[in-house]
């Protein structure tokens, strides 16, 4: 156990500072959809959401650029069906839940 955590440190410091700040911020988003958006979607790297109308997260790069949701997010999400709450993010969460949902791509 401790040769892992050790390789795993040792990796982290083996990241360029881009791609460590690019995880963090995936890990903030990762935070942000399992506390916001679970209840309706499934918010991992598999799964169905238990609301049938609730796209997954790790499909919905296949219905949108996940760029375009950024302007989406900053606006406010409105949908056409009663049970999605009406929200708005700050600039920050928008990046972090960004990054988390580039990192579902893959």
């Amino acid at each position: 156990m401790k040769t892992l955590r050790s390789a795993v440190v040792i990796s982290a410091f083996l990241l360029p500072p881009a791609v460590q700040a690019d995880e963090a911020a995936a890990q903030r988003g990762k935070a942000f959809a399992q506390t916001h958006c679970a209840r309706c979607h499934a918010t991992g790297t598999a799964g169905e959401s238990s609301l049938a109308n609730a796209p997954p997260f790790q499909t919905l790069h296949r219905r949108y650029p996940i760029e375009s949701l950024e302007e989406t997010f900053g606006e406010g999400i409105r949908t056409g069906h009663r049970t999605m709450p009406e929200f708005q993010l700050d600039q920050k969460q928008i990046l972090d839940l960004i990054a988390y949902l580039r990192s579902l791509e893959q």
